[in-house]
């Protein structure tokens, strides 16, 4: 009875969920001032299985000084939680984050942060946290490399639980002699259907499906290395860009890599055949970054007159082009639909992503060149595929460079990364879509200890949704390595 009467007593002073860390000291007044806090959360739009957006409140006036306050989360109908920070850190207990999340879906949660000042406790203003109805899949892979890609020491790929803050390995380097292991993609977003390229010792494209692990020798004379894979969406098929590519270190950025070759050609999985066309295969152009439609129908990719490089790298820029495919004859189209005009508009186009409704297409645009990772100036942009119309991404992009972006299987979310907490490191981000292909404010993915960006020295390579988590065949993928066996490839040029 007396347990039952406490209850009703914190659901009347507004604290709900209740069973908080502490209570609110005694509040003199609310300033209307604005709060400072780390990572940016304010006024996002987030999914109801998110971890919890923990963040540290910071001193207005000292630059990452941290305050000690409180954290009021409350939503429209009275449920809250109240966390008192810990140096200045407020880390939000995740059942109760949980459960209010999970009763404000689709609606905001109000935060206010109560700060100390002279022993005496203030209000700030609050901001909100927008709960969508859409949830996201629970799983997001990536590699982390240093953020210079020249050399490395380890590096690796990893899955990372979104509901929690539980990262896991899926395959480290160490395993095979701290060789290069890159361009991971998976099917449709399924966990027991990748590939990824191994360089060096042990080299091969391997392709994971289930506990079949295939290790491909994909060279030939036409098509030396293959990179930025696209699955079709039967999985039958993968498309890559074969490039020849470089790096150079101008004295404007750290460095620019370019490509002196690049053609389009697609894996076909069933045959071990690569098919092409002499569409691609031409000298006075550059193809690059394919991307299947969600129907598997049409190939984008990105295409540029050819120019010589490294010294006229600056006037490399990149138009989005499209042609039609056959899964069935396995054959391309003859005609080539230029959906933006990177030339004529003096941007460079790169890395073509469609929704997997077939609704939209995300690209990131830069001034010139191939890789956008190193373009401060690349943004986000996203282009209705009914219209033909597009627009930046103004709410996901930052004024530093974003790139490499994925979309949920839901097509409501998008994560990708951004070098915007400090120009450097590259950091997994993500942003909501709504069904009219509005973009909202973009968020950090949330992490579980203070500082944990600001301490961090790796990079977030090529963040990928996956619906589930990644059964471990770490062990399985070393041994593969290991044994000599190849399965050779065949080259099948369509006229």
């Amino acid at each position: 009875m007396r347990k039952n009467i406490y209850v009703f007593l914190l659901m009347a002073l507004g604290v709900g969920l209740g069973s908080c860390q502490d209570r609110l000291p005694k509040i003199e007044a609310r300033l209307a001032e604005n709060i400072n806090i780390y990572p940016d959360y304010e006024n996002v739009t987030v999914p109801a299985n998110i971890a919890p957006l923990n963040f540290s409140i910071l001193n207005d006036s000292v630059p990452d000084e941290t305050v000690k306050g409180y954290a009021m989360f409350k939503n429209d109908a009275g449920d809250s939680i109240i966390v008192k920070s810990k140096k200045g850190f407020i880390s939000i207990p995740i059942n109760k984050w949980k459960s209010l999340l999970a009763n404000s879906v689709g609606k905001p949660i109000d935060v206010t942060i109560y700060k100390e000042n002279d022993n005496k406790w203030y209000g700030y203003q609050s901001f909100k946290i927008n709960i969508a109805a859409d949830a996201m899949d629970s799983w997001v892979a990536y590699r982390l490399i240093e953020p210079g890609y020249e050399g490395w020491n380890e590096m690796g790929f990893y899955q990372r639980n979104i509901e929690t803050f539980d990262q896991e390995a899926i395959y480290e380097n160490y395993h095979t002699h701290n060789n290069c292991v890159n361009c991971h993609s998976f099917c449709n977003r399924d966990p027991n259907k990748m590939m990824f390229h191994m360089r060096a010792e042990h080299a091969g494209t391997f392709i994971i499906d289930g506990d079949k692990i295939d290790i491909l020798n994909t060279k030939t004379k036409k098509f030396p290395s293959l990179v930025y894979p696209s699955w079709h969406p039967s999985g039958d098929f993968i498309a890559f860009s074969s490039n020849k590519t470089y790096q150079n270190f101008p004295s404007q950025q750290r460095v620019e890599c370019y490509d002196t070759e690049s053609d389009i050609v697609v894996y076909d999985i069933k045959t071990h055949s690569l098919l092409s066309s002499e569409l691609f295969y031409t000298d006075s152009v550059f193809e690059t970054f394919p991307s299947f439609s969600a129907d598997g129908k049409t190939l984008y990719y990105c295409s540029a007159r050819y120019v010589q490089v490294p010294d006229s790298v600056r006037k490399v820029r990149y138009n989005l082009c499209s042609v039609e495919f056959n899964p069935e004859t396995k054959t391309f189209g003859s005609k080539v639909d230029t959906l933006i005009y990177g030339e004529r508009d003096n941007v460079s186009v790169s890395y073509p992503r469609i929704s997997p409704d077939g609704k939209y297409m995300v690209c990131t645009l830069t001034a010139f060149g191939t890789f956008p990772i190193w373009h401060k100036e690349a943004d986000l942009y996203i282009v209705d595929l009914k219209t033909k119309q597009g627009r930046y991404m103004t709410e996901a992009n930052s004024d530093d460079v974003e790139s490499y972006h994925s979309w949920s299987s839901n097509s409501k979310w998008m994560v990708f990364g951004s070098r915007r907490m400090n120009g450097l490191y590259t950091r997994p981000f993500v942003c909501y879509i709504d069904s009219t292909g509005k973009d909202y404010k973009s968020f950090v993915l949330p992490q579980k200890e203070r500082g944990f960006y600001q301490k961090s020295i790796k990079s977030y390579n090529i963040p990928e949704f996956i619906v589930d988590k990644v059964p471990d065949k770490a062990y399985k993928i070393r041994d593969r390595a290991e044994k000599p066996e190849r399965t050779k490839v065949n080259l099948k040029m369509q006229n």
